[in-house]
């Protein structure tokens, strides 16, 4: 997705782009190695880039309570809960359906490891994932 603005018109008749912003689909990066391979993590929230490589889908909040959660509408329900109880979450941090203990681990790691955090809650639908390798995790 490319976004051009402002565009200017010179006295030459000729439109200039002043500035612009351009973004990729990580959904193609299976498609364009090349192109992805040219991206510099050290642009990226430290959070994003650990959630990337444990292939967890991962989003940064403002918040002090820290959400493991697995399935995105369990996850936003979670997030709800934890306002209308006067909390804030730190992030929307689903682990899926098919986490490995490895993944549950990097999770944990992710959340634990933001200074914003002063608690963690752990919400697992276990018809969705396996609740003992959730707790197998040290």
């Amino acid at each position: 997705m490319v976004e051009i603005n402002p565009l200017a018109e010179g006295t030459d008749g000729h439109v200039y782009c002043m500035d612009c912003k351009i973004n990729f689909d990580s959904n193609a990066e299976f498609r364009q190695k090349p192109l992805f391979a040219l991206k510099d993590d050290r642009q990226e929230d430290w959070r994003d880039v650990a959630a990337a490589k444990a292939n967890l889908n991962y989003i940064g909040l403002d918040g002090e309570i820290g959400c493991l959660v697995n399935g995105a509408g369990l996850a936003m329900a979670t997030m709800d809960i934890i306002k209308l109880h006067g909390g804030k979450p730190a992030n929307f941090l689903d682990v899926g359906g098919g986490a490995t203990s490895e993944q549950v681990k990097e999770a944990f790691k992710l959340i634990t490891n933001d200074q914003k955090v002063h608690a963690i809650l752990v919400n697992i639908f276990g018809g969705i994932m396996r609740c003992d390798v959730i707790a197998e995790v040290r």
